[in-house]
């Protein structure tokens, strides 16, 4: 079982090394920097981090003693965002604020929420979270991915995304753990005391406090959805909803009805495999490296010899600089930006606008956020993760109550397709609809197949963010998510 010190991660300062260029933005360099803390400093470990004993369903109640409904200072009147600087005229509400998640620490998570612009008193209320782990639902899933408005170049002013998902649904996006973002604590210490436990803890007291706010979206369908280190997050916070509306009569129930992982890094073994397999297969590594690779690297056990890391660090510096995390995408050149952007064309500098903007102190002050420095990631330490989330999951399908997904885009290196299926191959669930292609407009949108109790679908053209690189698809796959739907079938 994997300890809760036996990783202590400190992200402060990131450093470009090999394939991470300094124009990769800090989500995707935070899980890099993840990845190589597995290797150097942890024992082997492919049990999960929550002990049965003490709790059920893999749930350790010790952690819950602060997971209660307090007396909240805000209210949801207070916290509705009038305007955000530089905005397009819009035609939904959106709100912002604090949500405390322990009054005695002074912790305290930020959150912003876009109602629909249509049917918002009956589309369904839709949770998104962004990895790292450590970096900004805000900055990344709000102001870059599936939020309603994007940064223009100038980093002032604001363009709308019409691919946004609260077309189609009530959107949360929820900044976590605290000293990510605009979220704090007043209790510094608990920037180092940072890990999957308090951030599954504290995302489930924040939902508990956020309806209480907003008590009209108690009854409606709630599902989460996120990316990368959110492997982590979404089914974590999802075993915690489904067991303490069974066991605990004194909580309120949560009407979680899915959960949708997008790159998610779900995996220690199958994910370290499955992406050195995508290195080779397309074209980033020599068969040199490959060999070396397949002969030293035992990645069932995690067992990283000298010599593996040897291979697996010549495979890194062999792909040059390019964006592991889109292999296909043009890396950011500010010189070379132009001055605004339209459409739904991805801006590799999109990062540096959205940190401009938000560190403008008349866009603080909308948001209702406190004076801060935003970043897109925080400085927190990592103090416990489980090598698979793979049990978990496997949880949740056997409920037999919620709908899960897992989505890939498959320009995605980091965290590639290939990853993703051999954990999803690993559960050996019965296939119920054959691998088909979907369709998004009159093109081939991606890939989906269905086995019972869960959802594999690729996403075409999308790197590891994948509402970034391909919009209008990441769209219409979630619309179908919502609706309880197959990706619709492509249409000649």
């Amino acid at each position: 079982m994997l300890s809760t010190k036996s990783l202590l991660w400190l992200p402060l300062v990131v450093v470009c090394h090999f394939t991470i260029s300094c124009n990769a933005n800090q989500q995707d360099e935070y899980l890099y920097k993840f990845i190589q803390s597995r290797r150097s400093h942890m024992k082997p470990s492919h049990g999960e981090a929550w002990s049965v004993a003490d709790g059920v369903n893999g749930v350790n109640y010790q952690y819950f003693s602060e997971a209660h409904v307090e007396q909240q200072g805000r209210t949801q009147v207070a916290d509705k965002v009038k305007a955000l600087p530089g905005q397009p005229g819009v035609d939904f509400d959106q709100y912002a604020g604090y949500v405390t998640v322990n009054a005695k620490a002074g912790r305290s998570l930020f959150y912003y929420f876009v109602e629909s612009p249509h049917n918002s008193s009956t589309n369904p209320l839709v949770l998104w979270l962004n990895g790292g782990p450590g970096c900004s639902s805000f900055g990344y899933g709000a102001m870059q991915e599936l939020g309603p408005f994007r940064v223009n170049s100038d980093g002032k002013t604001l363009y709308r995304n019409k691919y946004a998902w609260n077309n189609v649904a009530n959107v949360i996006f929820l900044e976590s753990p605290a000293g990510v973002g605009f979220s704090y604590s007043d209790n510094s210490s608990d920037y180092s005391n940072t890990g999957d436990h308090i951030t599954a803890i504290d995302s489930y007291t924040f939902l508990l406090h956020w309806l209480e706010r907003f008590p009209q979206y108690k009854t409606r369908d709630l599902f989460i959805t996120g990316e990368s280190y959110a492997g982590h997050y979404v089914p974590q916070l999802a075993n915690i909803i489904l067991s303490k509306n069974k066991l605990d009569k004194n909580h309120p129930i949560i009407n979680l009805k899915g959960i949708a992982i997008g790159n998610g890094w779900i995996d220690d073994k199958y994910c370290n495999k499955g992406m050195y397999d995508y290195f080779w297969t397309h074209g980033l590594n020599s068969d040199e490296t490959r060999k070396g690779i397949e002969k030293h690297c035992d990645f069932k056990t995690s067992n990283f010899t000298s010599e593996c890391v040897k291979y697996t660090n010549r495979a890194d510096t062999e792909m040059g600089n390019i964006d592991i995390y889109n292999i296909y995408a043009p890396l950011c050149n500010s010189t070379e930006s132009s001055a605004t952007n339209s459409g739904s064309d991805f801006n590799p500098c999109s990062e540096d606008y959205t940190t401009t903007y938000l560190n403008l102190p008349e866009v603080q002050e909308a948001l209702h956020a406190k004076a801060t420095k935003w970043s897109p990631c925080g400085n927190v330490a990592w103090t416990d993760s489980p090598a698979t989330i793979l049990p978990t999951i496997k949880r949740l399908i056997s409920s037999s109550v919620l709908r899960t997904w897992i989505y890939s885009g498959d320009t995605d290196g980091r965290v590639p397709i290939t990853s993703s299926r051999y954990s999803v191959n690993s559960l050996k669930l019965h296939v119920e609809t054959t691998w088909r292609p979907w369709g998004s407009g009159n093109e081939v949108g991606g890939y989906v197949v269905g086995y019972k109790g869960l959802t594999l679908v690729t996403v075409r053209g999308a790197g590891h963010m994948v509402p970034s690189y391909q919009p209008k698809r990441a769209l219409t796959m979630i619309t179908s998510f919502l609706r309880g739907e197959l990706p619709p079938k492509l249409t000649s």
